[in-house]
């Protein structure tokens, strides 16, 4: 049985959470990013054609959320006085988030994109925690 056209949706939204849920963490981009680099470790350590298709596959998803939980940070968690103390976070995230894309860890399957990566959040969490304490 189909529902009436009616009462089909028109537009589908997603989002991390608009309410805005209040929940922040660098941490969730972290872990997506090590994730990276182990999976181009594994990538580097391994000949099987097959297995090295699901390694790009799947570090390439893990890149993208890379990505989405540092625009999360970027865009719903820091605010004009965030940037105003701390004058090179837009260009912290923006570095960060070019290191996961397709010119950094998520086009390469080199392990030392990932660090630098991760060298980049670890320098947006030293700053987070600097905001959660204040």
């Amino acid at each position: 049985m189909r529902l009436p056209r009616i009462l089909a949706p028109r537009v589908t939204a997603s989002a991390h959470c608009d309410l805005p849920c209040g929940v922040y963490d660098p941490a969730q981009a972290r872990i997506e990013a090590e994730s990276v680099k182990m999976i181009c470790e594994k990538y580097q350590a391994n000949t099987d054609p097959e297995f090295r298709t699901r390694a790009i596959l799947i570090k390439e998803q893990r890149a993208e959320l890379v990505k989405h939980h540092l625009w999360v940070l970027w865009t719903d968690y820091f605010k004009p006085p965030h940037f105003e103390k701390y004058p090179n976070l837009h260009q912290l995230f923006n570095e960060a988030t070019k290191l996961a894309g397709a010119a950094g860890a998520k086009g390469a399957t080199d392990p030392t994109k990932a660090d630098e990566l991760l060298q980049k959040i670890d320098e947006i969490s030293k700053i987070f925690w600097e905001t959660k304490q204040a």
